[in-house]
């Protein structure tokens, strides 16, 4: 799988998102449920929201320019806060055909085939998502993260809309099938805020994670024996991307030949842990 690349992901995920569309759509057609009703509005969400992730990757991956001097790579951010909000807009529109079907029950129809053909697109996004995962993690790319886990939100809504439609089928209890409905929009909103914070913690500038911190100061304690130390250490990412910058204290007698040959050492090897340094060299008794 690593020969895979984000956008060749993203294109497999658009192309799975059409495949789910038209299967969950039959189920609805099939059987008049609302619930099945509400996993198909989803899978809508999903190719917006990889469309618009595949425009985003292909964004951040240009190369820096004169207006960007540091890159695209926040663009993927974008993708996250409007897939998020597709997830808002699918989660109203299931809300307002549940609460009309809650108040008006209808019974279902040819429910195994609904069934049948509802749990093999769940099936493909289950494939596809832990594709995204293993793609978007190999790349850092937050764009095919957070598809990928929009598309296990998918698959756990399809697995809930089954268990509530059969329990309304076996029962005839119809009114469970808007219930479940409404309790699968409530976990869109969830997956939606939960995309969006991604988003604007990226967009804020968040930190990077303890364990990325932990490599950069590993690599940086090992040049203290050099004669130098480091302090005030920032980071944050962007996209795939990761920065840091960082005081690098020498003695006050060095020369600037010097102290910028040991800060070239130290960004070259914070750079092989895939990580771009700047170093603000100090001497040691500056204040």
């Amino acid at each position: 799988m690593q020969t895979i690349t984000p956008r060749q992901a993203l294109l497999l995920s658009i192309g799975a998102a059409l495949a789910t569309i038209a299967l969950k759509s039959a189920a609805w057609w099939l059987t008049g449920s609302v619930g099945f009703l509400s996993d198909a509005l989803e899978s809508l969400v999903n190719i917006a929201g990889a469309t618009f992730a595949l425009l985003m990757v292909s964004l951040a991956q240009m190369p820096p320019d004169a207006e960007h001097p540091f890159g695209h790579g926040k663009a993927e951010y974008f993708s996250a806060a409007f897939e998020g909000m597709l997830i808002f807009v699918a989660a109203l529109a299931i809300l307002v055909a549940s609460a009309e079907r809650l108040i008006n029950p209808r019974p279902l129809n040819a429910l195994g085939w609904g069934t049948t053909l509802s749990v093999l697109a769940s099936l493909l996004n289950f494939a596809v998502a832990r594709l995204l995962f293993r793609v978007g993690r190999a790349h850092r790319s937050m764009a095919l993260e957070a598809d990928a886990r929009h598309l296990m939100a998918d698959v756990w809504t399809t697995a809930a809309v089954v268990v509530g439609v059969g329990l309304a089928w076996v029962s005839g209890r119809y009114w469970l099938d808007p219930v479940v409905a409404i309790a699968v929009a409530l976990n869109i909103l969830r997956e939606g805020w939960h995309l969006m914070r991604r988003s604007v913690d990226g967009l804020m500038d968040r930190a990077l994670d303890d364990e990325e911190i932990a490599r950069i100061e590993a690599v940086l304690a090992s040049f203290r024996p050099r004669g130098c130390h480091f302090d005030n250490l920032r980071t944050r990412a962007a996209g795939a991307m990761r920065f840091a910058l960082v005081d690098m204290r020498v003695p006050g007698h060095w020369s600037v030949e010097q102290a910028h040959d040991l800060a070239d050492e130290v960004e070259d090897a914070v750079l092989r842990a895939g990580i771009t340094l700047d170093t603000h060299v100090e001497p040691i008794d500056s204040d």
